[in-house]
């Protein structure tokens, strides 16, 4: 016996139907694959915009601070070297009349009538004067200051009171001695002025006391 091949039929109506179901599903799923990948891509240009634009914003903000720090950096230094160069020698101007004093104090002493004085004395002190005028024109050539606050409003920033005298010719608080010459260099303190103040006299304060038990 001749065996004869079975060959299974298909309906052709079937596979078209599956074949069309084939079809149309990667196309649609491909339709929703771009669709989603096109809102990414937007959105992620978006934030790459967004991001960009505050990195420019805060570098922008770092070199304006960094402008302005250097700004001030450059003003500060000016202004350290120009005060170092009108206020270094502080020091050595402090040192220095010390002795001027002491040489001042040397011709307070020395009678105003030269006449008494031996010819060798006298030229002597001559010398002397004509020293002490010499280093005053050189301290105020270099705005090296004396304070001389004789009659003067008593001010801590300048003087330095040492005692106080009684009087009735001078307000409370004035300078009536100078016990000590003070000086500035420009505007700076170099040394402050010892004086002595003003202060009511015992009489004067006695009276009022008097007076205020007299209208009681």
């Amino acid at each position: 016996m001749s065996k004869n091949k079975v060959t299974p039929k298909t309906d052709n109506k079937d596979e078209n139907s599956m074949e069309e179901n084939i079809k149309i599903d990667p196309e649609s799923n491909t339709d929703e694959v771009n669709v989603d990948e096109n809102g990414d891509e937007d959105i992620s240009i978006e934030q790459t915009v967004e991001n960009q634009n505050k990195q420019i914003k805060d570098l922008k903000d770092q070199l304006l601070r960094s402008l302005a720090e250097a700004e001030n950096l450059r003003k500060r230094t000016i202004k350290e070297v120009a005060d170092a160069k009108k206020y270094s020698h502080i020091y050595f101007v402090r040192d220095l009349i010390s002795s001027v004093d002491n040489l001042q104090r040397a011709l307070e002493v020395v009678p105003d009538d030269k006449s008494q004085l031996s010819e060798p004395i006298k030229n002597l002190v001559i010398g002397l004067e004509i020293v002490e005028k010499e280093i005053l024109n050189t301290f105020e050539k270099h705005n090296l200051k004396q304070i001389k606050p004789l009659g003067e409003k008593f001010d801590y920033n300048l003087h330095q009171a040492m005692f106080e005298v009684p009087t009735t010719e001078k307000d409370p608080g004035f300078v009536v001695e100078v016990s000590q010459k003070g000086y500035l260099l420009h505007d700076r303190l170099v040394r402050p002025a010892m004086v002595g103040i003003s202060k009511k006299s015992e009489e004067e304060t006695t009276e009022k006391n008097n007076k205020k038990n007299e209208q009681k």
